[in-house]
């Protein structure tokens, strides 16, 4: 999950995917259980002074590409999320089929 100098991390006890470089954390993807087999992902931030980089692709592919290799589906709540699996449907399997419409996939 590494990218230019940048890393997407799990950090379970945050209950959030963090984008990091170095120590430093230019952004967060927060996710939730959602029943069995499955992680929501309600809220995603790159912090202020890091937008328009693409970093929050980086990081939605990152944490998209660990639920994945968990062998779970995904709640995209969170707009930009949803708008990144409109965009990139090789992840739109990962959204259960009955919640597709719900998300525009």
């Amino acid at each position: 999950m590494t990218h230019a100098q940048t890393e997407v991390i799990r950090n379970d006890e945050a209950a959030r995917y963090e984008l990091r470089r170095g120590e430093e954390v230019l952004g967060y993807a927060e996710f939730r259980p959602a029943g069995e087999g499955a992680v929501m992902l309600p809220h995603t931030v790159v912090e202020e002074g890091h937008e328009g980089q693409g970093l929050g692709s980086q990081l939605a592919r990152g944490a998209l590409d660990d639920v994945r290799a968990q062998g779970k589906l995904v709640v995209p709540m969170c707009p930009f999320i949803a708008a990144y699996i409109q965009r990139h449907p090789e992840y739109t399997e990962l959204v259960h089929p009955q919640q597709r419409g719900v998300f525009g996939l």
